[in-house]
């Protein structure tokens, strides 16, 4: 069982920043996929970044340039800097993991608001 347990969320002008975290437990964290995907207002939840347990990141085009995801093995989290926010990035944003075995588990979510 992983337990995840995200922060970072909040509300932020066009043009600005936010790190999300996410902290895993319950796992070899460096064992882990970990994604970010986030689902607006009447939107399918979609994919916004990956990490593969050897580092391979993977961004949607629309957030790639501005948004860079890392991870810290040792603090056992997983990083989402969000730079040059723009209003469509508006979103309740999730952490996602996978297991070599191929459970998967989810966060509770963080809402990330951008004004105009």
């Amino acid at each position: 069982q992983v337990q995840l347990l995200e922060s970072g969320g909040g509300l932020v002008q066009a043009g600005g920043s936010l790190r999300l975290s996410c902290a895993a437990s319950g796992s070899t964290f460096s064992n882990l996929y970990i994604a970010w995907y986030r689902q607006a207002p009447g939107k399918q939840r979609e994919l916004v970044a990956s990490i593969t347990r050897g580092g391979t990141t993977a961004y949607a085009p629309s957030v790639k340039g501005r948004f860079t995801i890392s991870r810290d093995n040792a603090k056992n989290t997983v990083y989402l800097q969000m730079d040059s926010l723009k209003p469509e990035d508006t979103a309740v944003y999730y952490c996602y993991v996978q297991s070599p075995y191929g459970t998967t588990y989810w966060g509770q979510g963080t809402q990330v608001t951008v004004s105009s």
